[in-house]
């Protein structure tokens, strides 16, 4: 029987010598410089109705180099180059099967500055990771080890707002395997306010609000980044990445958050169901967009998808219109209005409830009630990438 191991990013910090963030620097400008000219001339096939695949831009790759103008490309190594093109092929095939808007130009100054190396692009023995066009290796902070015996296939360089270095290393990991198959399944309620989550078991996790904890500290900082000149000065660069290194701090901890709550949820439970939350167009919500953004609704799903696949978890999202709330989970009657300051109410059954375990307890029942007959809870709403009101296959995750 054929074993399929997950592939899985190691992702750590490095300390580049000053020669090395150099070649890095240009290699970052080469591949935004090669991303934003294919993309120009597919734009234009486009308009000409004319099909530009990655091989043809590939092909201009080639004759570019050749130019005097463009033959700084020749500086760095090849394989960031054709690594972009073949994100650019990926981005127009998202597009066309309508899971994406149409591919954007790359910006010097907000894009992310990233470059992805294949096998024949670094070299890794001992330990030690050399990149093309490199005499010496990166200076890594191995704050964890690499599965035994791996050997990176892919390797991602990239460098963030608050200038810290960053390498992932794309590897198969053995270790993850499918775990023990239990009978525990999980309403999940999500929340703004003083709760993240509440479980259909009764179970009420606290939102932790990381964004607020350092929002005085960053308006300070995107205060005196204001008051600073426009351009490209030392100030400004220096305000510019004391606010970055803030936002940082935020992301960090809320990720971490978000790992450790996912993992705890996907491993003590063989099904969990959810809502389909559209969260793109909640945060249009002038009102909300800042909770929900800090809540970081997606990313939980993500996490908790990617992990269900993992280790052979199911997840079930219920369609968004189901009345979860007004539903009482007792004997199913289905109340008129509830307002959102409403948290406690009784039923004409005599059963009182909370407000978001009752939700959570109501989408349990509808995600339980799609295994078994796998009809939908509302009529069908679709959504590009993904299914709605359905079992909700875990999507793989590709390298």
């Amino acid at each position: 029987m054929t074993v399929n191991h997950v592939k899985r990013a190691f992702k750590y910090r490095f300390y580049p010598t000053d020669a090395q963030a150099a070649e890095l620097a240009r290699t970052f400008g080469c591949v935004r410089k090669v991303y934003n000219m294919a993309l120009a001339a597919r734009t234009q096939a486009w308009t000409r109705q004319e099909r530009v695949n990655y091989n043809q831009t590939s092909a201009m790759l080639t004759a570019w180099k050749k130019t005097e103008e463009l033959a700084y490309l020749n500086d760095v190594s090849s394989v960031p180059l054709q690594q972009t093109l073949r994100h650019l092929q990926v981005a127009f095939t998202n597009f066309f099967g309508k899971r994406a808007k149409y591919p954007r130009f790359k910006s010097r100054k907000k894009s992310r500055k990233s470059a992805e190396y294949t096998t024949s692009g670094f070299r890794f023995r001992n330990g030690q990771l050399t990149l093309a066009k490199m005499s010496e290796p990166l200076d890594i902070a191995w704050s964890r080890a690499l599965p035994e015996g791996a050997s990176p296939s892919t390797v991602t360089v990239s460098l963030d707002a608050a200038g810290r270095w960053f390498v992932s290393l794309l590897c198969e990991d053995p270790s993850i395997k499918p775990l023990p198959a239990t009978d525990t399944a999980v309403g999940i309620d999500v929340g703004l306010d003083h709760l993240f989550l509440t479980l259909s078991t009764g179970e009420k996790i606290a939102n932790p609000r990381h964004e607020r904890r350092d929002r005085a500290r960053l308006a300070k900082a995107q205060r005196e980044l204001a008051r600073k000149a426009e351009g490209e000065g030392a100030n400004r660069a220096k305000a510019r990445r004391k606010a970055a290194r803030i936002h940082a701090r935020i992301t960090d901890r809320r990720r971490d958050g978000l790992h450790k709550l996912t993992s705890k949820l996907v491993r003590e439970n063989q099904t969990l169901v959810i809502e389909d939350l559209t969260v793109r167009n909640m945060v249009k919500n002038r009102s909300l967009a800042r909770a929900i953004s800090d809540a970081a609704w997606s990313e939980f799903r993500s996490m908790l998808e990617y992990k269900a696949a993992w280790y052979g978890r199911e997840v079930i999202a219920v369609d968004r219109w189901f009345p979860s709330s007004k539903l009482c989970s007792a004997c199913g009657a289905l109340q008129d209005k509830m307002p959102l300051s409403v948290r406690t109410w009784t039923c004409d059954c005599g059963t009182t409830h909370d407000r978001d375990v009752n939700a959570a307890q109501n989408l349990l029942g509808a995600g339980l009630a799609l295994t078994v007959c796998g009809a939908g809870v509302r009529p069908q709403w679709s959504s590009p990438g993904r299914q709605s009101a359905m079992k909700q296959k875990t999507p793989r995750r590709e390298p």
